[in-house]
This record gives C-alpha cells, sequence and structure tokens, in this order.
C-alpha cells in the first residue's frame, strides 16, 4: 500500500499534473523575490546606517551600546551579510535567516521596553514586539524553504 501511495503522490506532482499556483510557488524566482521582499527592511536599515555611521554610533551610545563604533559596524553586517546569504538560498541561507532573527530579537530588551513605558508609546512598542516577532517566524520558515529548494523538495 505504501509503494501504491509514493508512486501516487508522486505522479500527481510532476509538473504536467501541476496548477498554476503550484507552478508558480516551486519557481525558483519566487523564493529569490520573497526573501528579499521579506529582508527589505534589513536591506534599508543596513544600508541606512552605512551612509550614516557618525548618526548610527550616536544611536548606538544611545542605547548604551558601547564601543558605538563596533556596534554599529556589527549591525550592518548582521544587516546586509544575513540578507545577503538569506537571498542567495545558498548552504548558509540558514545562517543569514538566524543571524537576522537573533539580531532582531536582541533590538526588543535594547530599543523596544514596552514594560518601561505607559500609555500609547507603551502600546505601540508592544506592537513593534509583535512585529519582530513575525519577522523571526518569517525567517525561519525562509530557511527551512532555502534548505528544502536546496535539497530539491518543495517547501
Amino acid at each position: 500500500m505504501a509503494n501504491f501511495l509514493d508512486a501516487l503522490m508522486t505522479h500527481i506532482t510532476t509538473s504536467e499534473q501541476q496548477n498554476p499556483i503550484q507552478r508558480l510557488l516551486r519557481a525558483r524566482w519566487m523564493y529569490h523575490a520573497g526573501a528579499i521582499v521579506l529582508t527589505s527592511m534589513f536591506w534599508g536599515s543596513g544600508i541606512g546606517k552605512a551612509l550614516d555611521f557618525a548618526g548610527t554610533m550616536g544611536e548606538m551610545a544611545h542605547f548604551g551600546l558601547y564601543p558605538p563604533a563596533l556596534f554599529t559596524l556589527l549591525t550592518i553586517l548582521v544587516q546586509l551579510g544575513g540578507s545577503l546569504l538569506l537571498v542567495s538560498g545558498n548552504r548558509f541561507a540558514w545562517l543569514g535567516a538566524g543571524a537576522l532573527a537573533v539580531f532582531t530579537l536582541a533590538t526588543i530588551p535594547v530599543a523596544l521596553r514596552f514594560w518601561e513605558m505607559q500609555g500609547p508609546a507603551a502600546f505601540m512598542s508592544k506592537m513593534t514586539v509583535f512585529e519582530h516577532v513575525t519577522v523571526v517566524g518569517a525567517l525561519a520558515v525562509a530557511a527551512v524553504a532555502a534548505e528544502l529548494r536546496r535539497d530539491g523538495r518543495s517547501a
């Protein structure tokens, strides 16, 4: 019975039998396009920080991150390098996704301390935390998709 089901699933999932949505979701470019969109916030932030290195050092100092030049450099490296690894979809995509996830989670106790705030500021900061956690989940899904595609399986 198991052999029959395997054969049936193989037949059903051949490219001739795929509907347009399946073909779209399995297209190699679709992974890359999705990864670019997912990492767009990191590309924008990393490039902006690189273009305003001095201003970013001030931001790091404001949040108590010393030495600010080192934290600025590491932030730019993680945001741009992690994004590049994830978008590439290669065997190190998981590393890019993981670095971006750790970075994103680390910003919560540093910059989004909603538990120390009151009123609308606390609410907005808490909503931003939820957005950060959502991005971390999306990064995990993207890492899994990259690995499955690299192995020749569908995500």
